[in-house]
Parts: C-alpha cells; structure tokens; sequence
C-alpha cells in the first residue's frame, strides 16, 4: 500500500527524522517495500532488518544508492550509521522487524477485506497458486508472491495490499511451534487452508509429527468464529482439525467426508481430475503432474465455491494454472523427459512424485533423489523408506545425492532396484551427462540444500556445447 513516510511512522509507533534540506518529507510516498538492499525499487521504503546471517544497517547507504526513498532503522545502531546514511531519512524504531510486521498488521486493518492463509507441510505454495487463481475468476486478488512465507516475507506481501484488492491469499510457512500463530497475528486470517502434515521440519520438534500438527493447528485457532476452516480431510491430521472450531468447515480431498471430492485422478496429458461438487460432476485438466495437485485444486474450489464463484469459472481459471519453477517443470533434454521438482523436497512429496514417475510410459524411470534436511533423528528412517517405495513402485534407477540419500540408495538397492551414491549436485549432473538416453523419464527431486538443479544445469550445458 502507498502510504507517506508520515503514515508509516505513525503505523510503527516511530519517530522521523529527515535532513533540514528535506522540506516535507513526511508526504514523500513510498512506492514499495524492501528488505533486500540489492534489490530495493527508486522510491521504496528500506527495512534494515537483520536477519541470521547479515544487518541490513550496513547497507542502508547501498539502498538510498540504488533509489530508496528512506530507511527504517533501530535506534540501538543511528549511532554507529555513517553520514551517508544519516543524510537519508530515517525512520527510527526499537527494532526493524517488529516494526515492519506491525506496519503491515496495520496495513492488513485499514484494507479490512477478506485474508485467506495456506499452510502445510507440502504443496502449500501450488496450493496458495490454485486458489488464487481460482478466486481471479471474479475476484481482485493479492496473491503473496513465491514462498514468502515467513516473519520477513508475509509482511512484505502484505504491504503490497492495495483498496481494490477484493481478496488476499497469503502462504503461512513454519519450522518451529508458534510461528504459524505469531504470522496469524499479522494476518489476521478469515479463511483458513490446510493442505496436510507431514515429517517437514521434524528436527524442530521433540514431539514428531504430533507437535508439528500442532503447530499446523495454530492456523485453525487464529480464525474467528465467523471463519472458515478448509481441510483436507484425507490426511489423519488434518481431517481432525474442525472438531473445536466454532465456524464452518469445509473439506475437500477424496475420501467420503470431501466436498469438493476427486472421484478420480490421473496422470497423462496433464492430470485429468473428475469431481463431484454440491452434487455436480465436473471434469478438468490440470496442465501439470503429480495427483497430489488433484487435492490442491480441491482446495481451491472449495475456497472459490464459498466466496461465490461458479464451479465451471473456477474450473477454466485452474486449467491456466502452470508448475512454478521448480516445482514439477516438464523438461525435454537430449530426448529424455526430465521432471523437475528440485526446488524443495520432503518424505510425503517425494513419495508423491515417485509415484508419478512411476505412472510415466518411458525406456527408464531414473530417480534423481537429494538428501531431504531438517529431519533430524528421523532421517536414516525415512530416506529408507522413500528408497523402498522407488524400488517397490518399479523405478529402475536411483541415484541418491549426498548425505543421508545413502540410507534410499541402500532400501533401494536391498529391493531389488539398480542405485548409485553420489557426493553432490555436480556429481548428479555428470552422471546424467553420462548415462542419460533418449525415452528415459528423470525425477530431479531434493531439499533446497542440496541444489538439485545445478545437475539439470549441467546437463543443459553440455547439449548447448553439442558435448
């Protein structure tokens, strides 16, 4: 939201400061938001927050450089600022981040229209996408952009909230208890989302997966009592999230309490996903893979079916739908058909897309599979159990990629199926590079970490050059 330097302030509870040259400076007009000094727009307002690795109070002068209208800083560091930075001006608060979720809970207030926040352990991005693009088939909607999903990235996306907005649909990520409220508070959700809870982020919490239910939960116990809660009713857990709250529930997957509900779903030329909604049968092809999307649409007709939207509008929006980057990109390199979902991975996803590896007609089914973080003492097991299922599914070669993506190479190899360690990424790609044939379908598939798609990018070089 635009909003003069002057409103700002007053939204952080700060104090202005501005050079005696600056006459009126509390109407200049932010044309934007910016945590990110090397990337901040002419005219946006600079956050210097610190975060885990960097402060961004050491780069306020590179940010007034690049354009910015002014800088948010913390009052423990003006002193300590160089006189480029205090010629700026500046906004002064006791803590940048503090600052910049309250300014944004304050934005979220005066727009005072509709929140609708996604969470899960997989698939909350392409969900948040599907019901977006669902609720564009009537609505004006602000959708957050990516996976900015945490403390630094929702208030952001909430920032860019305008009045003709009619619609916000905001990603809500985790890794710890707590999060998911303290991001409620900011938002301030009517409608709630939740895709399923997995073993993502399982280090975070002693527990296992009941304490990351319970964070997930948070989500439900934010909304208020005129809210609604959209469940899939399918996963253990979250199909046991309505029973305390006191608004409407509405649940959608495939099993008998859904509705919407996937009758059926398959892959092939795209998915091709049949329904059945308030007692109408559809029919829809979703231009991309993985029948775990069947249930992310689900989601987002359930969320444009209570605001109003006609099932078959919001059929024809979710046909535009396309994969995000890296997330299930259908590539055709040397002849072979790579899948390219290496921009995040966890045991419930990767089982989700072996099978649609699996379900592919091709010469080979290669599996690229990288380690899979944050599993802490759960990992040895549950890399093994994804191995199991690649052999068991009938994939015919994995290469697991660093770490403990040696625990899936041996299940798979004791299941009968061909598999090869290998140190990294680059590793990865060289032996594409090496062994790749035309006709082969390729998973590339691994946490962030790992960074999956530098073997893609390898593999690409090496056509590019005719090597």
């Amino acid at each position: 939201m635009k909003l003069t330097l002057a409103e700002i302030a007053l939204g952080c509870s700060a104090k202005l400061e501005a050079p005696a040259s600056a006459v009126g400076v509390g109407a200049f007009v932010a044309q934007g938001y910016s945590i990110d000094s090397r990337t901040v727009g002419v005219g946006e307002l600079f956050f210097a927050v610190r975060g885990p690795r960097v402060d961004g109070h050491d780069y306020i002068v590179s940010a007034i450089e690049r354009g910015a209208l002014a800088a948010v800083v913390s009052l423990n560091r003006l002193a300590t600022l160089p006189d480029a930075a205090l010629a700026a001006p500046l906004i002064i608060v006791e803590d940048t981040l503090v600052a910049l979720q309250a300014l944004a809970a304050n934005v979220r207030r005066h727009w005072g229209k509709r929140v609708v926040a996604v969470t899960g352990s997989a698939g909350k991005t392409s969900t948040k996408d599907a019901v977006a693009v669902a609720l564009g088939a009537k609505f004006n909607v602000l959708k957050s952009l990516g996976n900015l999903n945490n403390g630094y990235g929702l208030p952001l996306q909430l920032l860019r909230l305008e009045l003709e907005h009619e619609y916000a649909v905001i990603e809500m990520g985790m890794n710890h208890a707590g999060e998911i409220a303290q991001l409620a508070r900011i938002a301030g959700p009517d409608w709630g989302v939740i895709t399923n809870v997995g073993m993502a982020h399982v280090e975070n919490f002693s527990d296992g997966q009941g304490g990351i239910a319970r964070a997930k939960y948070e989500l439900v116990e934010a909304l208020p009592a005129s809210g609604i809660a959209f469940l899939n009713c399918d996963d253990r857990y979250v199909g046991q999230f309505g029973r305390d709250f006191a608004g409407k529930v509405v649940y959608f997957g495939a099993g008998p309490c859904a509705d919407p509900q996937i009758t059926s779903a398959r892959d092939g030329d795209g998915l091709q996903i049949e329904l059945l909604s308030v007692g109408t049968k559809a029919t829809m092809t979703l231009p991309m893979l993985g029948q775990h999307n069947a249930s992310n649409a689900m989601a987002a007709i359930a969320v444009a079916r209570e605001a109003g939207v006609p099932l078959q509008d919001a059929i024809r929006a979710l046909e535009t739908l396309t994969a995000g980057d890296r997330r299930g990109e259908v590539l055709t390199i040397a002849g072979a058909t790579i899948i390219n979902d290496s921009y995040n991975s966890n045991p419930e996803a990767l089982q989700s897309m072996i099978r649609t590896l699996a379900a592919r007609s091709a010469q080979r089914r290669i599996l690229i599979a990288g380690e899979m973080l944050e599993l802490g003492d759960h990992a040895p097991e549950l890399h093994t159990l994804c191995g199991k299922a690649a052999a068991d599914a009938g994939v015919d070669i994995i290469v697991g990629v660093r770490g403990n993506a040696d625990y899936l190479v041996r299940a798979a190899a004791e299941s009968g199926a061909e598999s090869i360690f290998v140190p990294d990424a680059m590793a990865a790609g060289a032996w594409l590079k090496n062994n790749l044939r035309p006709g082969d379908a390729v998973l590339v598939k691994g946490s962030r970490g790992v960074r999956l798609e530098q073997a893609i990018e390898i593999l690409r070089s090496t056509q590019s050059t005719g090597s």
